[in-house]
């Protein structure tokens, strides 16, 4: 018999919401045991980081949400800022340690969860099940047998793809010493940064009181930065476009997520599925996940209670992949000017109705509306020329700095 019916390999956004799905009991279905297996303190653990998204109502997680917001304002390179209500969505920030924070006191009080501090060497397919490698902080060796295992760790390389870009971005903290933001309103593209030869930039700033905010600069492009250029790169943008004046960095956040059309594989093995961003729950086109996760999740738990098979499902539609696979080629290829595009779908668009629209929920006849708003020509001819290209590996640069590890989930964008 295996040890634990479900090991979940990865502590992060992705394995913390699912081992908190399945903490406790449901009426009428099974309570699956759960190893929540977690890397030492170490590289391989990621960096603190910010998690974003947009729901309508009370949700699972409202505990770790560290503000929120109802108005969204997005500014061109030139002419008038286009700003506008979303309810009844709200945009939620939470971050990552008081999320894990809110996660592990009701791990710590669940009888059919545990813990377990340990590296992953090898995931290893056996009958009836997996045997699962490890390797603990004192470098002692052990096994762990599992019927089912969910892996969220990022894989080791991306498959072959048409188009990937990399959003990439790197933030502060900041606390001025006069009132210098709204705090009533997310500045979620701000166009006004220099942009790049390839791809596209934009600021982002989240206000979490007049004086407080996470100020970031983000590209679109191929290629990640030095370290020295991401600090000019936000520093231009906090003193030379928004003008904040005197301010204290209290921290910074760096990442880099894939944005890629690749057809992301969601099983490694006959009892082996994954997970989170390492099982296609990015945007590809937007770069958020934390909802896409959530779909994951949900689904997974609930078939593990009712004894099914737990293949996580797509977390993003086959329409949803392909419009973005036709938005990056258009980016990539520089057909279609990333800041007019998306300066016009806000302008032209409801910002809620938008935001429906990015996080798959909108019908097929809306979904075409909204296209209609962007430019048709470089998309119809990007549509055209996707079925001819082939499928490329992707050979992914090193991180900015080693004191910036790459972030698995974004804080920015739409479409």
């Amino acid at each position: 018999m295996p040890e634990t019916d479900v090991a979940v390999v990865g502590a992060g956004a992705a394995g913390l919401s699912l081992a908190h799905r399945l903490a406790g009991s449901v009426p009428g279905l099974r309570t699956p045991s759960v190893v929540l297996v977690d890397a030492p303190p170490g590289p391989l653990r990621p960096p603190p980081r910010t998690w974003c998204y947009w729901a309508a109502g009370p949700g699972r997680f409202d505990a770790a949400v560290r503000a929120e917001w109802q108005r969204l304002r997005v500014r061109p390179r030139t002419g008038a800022p286009v700003e506008g209500g979303i309810a009844p969505l709200r945009y939620r920030m939470i971050r990552s340690g008081d999320f894990e924070r809110l996660v592990s006191r009701d791990l710590a009080r669940s009888p059919n969860v545990r813990r377990l501090e340990a590296t992953v060497e090898a995931v290893e397919d056996v009958p009836g099940g997996t045997h699962l490698h490890l390797r603990d902080a004192d470098g002692r060796a052990r096994l762990l047998s599992a019927r089912w295992v969910l892996d969220s760790r990022p894989p080791g390389s991306l498959p072959a793809a048409r188009t990937t870009l990399l959003q990439h971005f790197h933030g502060w903290f900041v606390r001025t010493a006069r009132p210098a933001f709204d705090p009533a309103v997310v500045e979620l593209m701000d166009f006004r940064t220099p942009q790049p030869d390839h791809g596209l930039s934009f600021g982002y700033v989240l206000p979490t009181g007049p004086c407080e905010a996470l100020v970031e600069y983000t590209e679109f492009s191929r290629h990640v930065l030095t370290r020295e250029r991401y600090e000019a790169a936000v520093r231009h943008y906090a003193d030379e476009v928004l003008r904040i004046g005197e301010r204290q960095v209290l921290a910074t956040e760096t990442g880099v997520i894939p944005m890629t059309d690749a057809p992301i594989p969601r099983q490694s093995g006959a009892s082996v599925f994954r997970i989170g961003a390492a099982g296609g729950a990015t945007r590809p086109a937007t770069g958020y996940t934390f909802a896409g996760l959530q779909r994951q999740t949900t689904a997974v738990a609930d078939a593990l209670r009712r004894g099914r098979r737990p293949m996580p499902p797509a977390a993003h539609s086959a329409r949803s992949r392909a419009m973005d696979a036709v938005l990056l080629r258009a980016l990539d290829s520089g057909r279609a000017d990333g800041p007019e595009l998306f300066g016009r779908l806000f302008a032209r668009v409801p910002m809620a109705r938008l935001l429906r629209f990015l996080d798959g929920d909108t019908r097929l006849h809306e979904d075409l509306r909204i296209g209609l708003h962007a430019p048709v020509g470089p998309m119809l001819r990007s549509a055209l020329e996707l079925p001819r290209l082939p499928r490329r590996p992707f050979d992914p640069p090193a991180p900015p700095h080693p004191s910036a590890p790459s972030a698995t989930e974004p804080h920015p964008p739409p479409p």
